[in-house]
């Protein structure tokens, strides 16, 4: 018989990143509650395979009170805390429902984890908090110097939990990212947009030439790097997360079209994001020491996610189409 594992809280669950977690740990024997806004998107399709296995709860993480009263019923013996606002056009737009969320959200849970004792809490930040780099690589000694909006409240959120560490001597432990990709992306993203767009066979917009490089990380690589840190990582500790597979942007997409077979004339060149980061690159030895390797190849992930796109284009397009509907509701209403 396979002992329990602990519970563990996981927030923003119903998203990218986390659900790829929450399936994960649910298949090594975690207990696991989950925490999801259901904002545009977060999509519970992810869950489907484990929802029958994991208690889940509809919530912003900005209301204290219900947070409080979550973590107090299911007492967990970590958080791991994942919901994030992440898209810097939209932080680029309107930064505050990325205030809301990724700081004083990073602050409702600091304060209820603090208040309940719970022995452990993992932060996932991103890459994008270090700013860009021209040449060589971010170390977590590295000072933080972010240059949007979204990275911005990211590296806040970090301040948040470094405070708390040394005030209070709170449990946390912080994991830096770099780009993820892989099933279940929404299409906001450089990589599945490039996907849905080949597919239909719609141009297939780069920012300027598309020559900002990228550090890219299977989904799967990552969350068995949360995975460890959250059994063998640090307390007050940071741990960068990446691959050290780095590719210029219009690299990566040509890449998906040659492996989709889709005519290169696609591409077309629009006018650069304000601010764009030229280049993100993370050294990894720390994670690596504890015994961290990626398991999936650039090219390997590429192709096994543009299968994945192939069988799951109608979940993709729809997406879009719901994606768009809220770029107009919110960003462009009518007068």
């Amino acid at each position: 018989m396979r002992k329990k594992l602990p519970k563990l809280l996981v927030t923003g669950g119903a998203g990218f990143i986390a659900s790829t977690f929450v399936r994960k740990a649910v298949e090594k024997g975690y207990r696991v509650v989950v925490i999801d806004k259901l904002t545009y998107a977060g999509d519970l399709t992810r869950l489907r395979p484990v929802k029958n296995q994991i208690t889940f709860y509809k919530t912003d993480i900005i209301q204290a009170q219900k947070i409080d009263d979550i973590i107090k019923k299911e007492q967990p013996s970590a958080i791991l805390h994942f919901a994030a606002e992440t898209h810097v056009d939209r932080s680029l737009l309107d930064v505050s429902p990325f205030i809301a969320t990724n700081i004083q959200g990073t602050a409702t849970l600091i304060d209820c984890a603090r208040h309940h004792r719970v022995p452990r809490f993992i932060h996932i930040s991103t890459d994008e908090v270090y700013g860009e780099i021209p040449k060589g690589s971010f170390t977590e000694s590295s000072l933080l110097h972010p240059n949007n909006p979204y990275s911005s409240t990211k590296a806040a959120a970090d301040f948040l939990i470094h405070a708390a560490v040394r005030a209070h001597n709170f449990p946390a432990i912080i994991v830096r990212p770099s780009n993820n990709y892989g099933p279940w992306q929404y299409p906001e993203k450089l990589v599945p947009v490039v996907l849905l767009k080949a597919l239909s066979g719609q141009k297939i917009p780069v920012y300027g030439k598309g020559l900002q490089v990228r550090e890219w990380l299977h989904v799967s690589d990552c969350v068995e790097a949360v995975l460890l840190i959250l059994t063998k990582g640090r307390i007050g500790e940071n741990y960068n997360v990446g691959a050290q597979t780095t590719k210029k942007n219009i690299e990566t997409v040509r890449t998906i079209l040659s492996i989709l077979g889709k005519p290169h004339s696609l591409i077309q060149f629009v006018k650069d994001r304000p601010g764009h980061d030229i280049r993100y690159s993370l050294n990894a030895d720390k994670i690596r020491r504890l015994g961290w390797e990626p398991q999936i190849s650039f090219e390997e992930g590429m192709k096994t996610t543009a299968a994945w796109a192939v069988d799951h284009y109608d979940w993709l397009s729809d997406k879009l189409k719901l994606l768009q509907d809220y770029w107009k509701r919110v960003y462009y209403p009518k007068k």
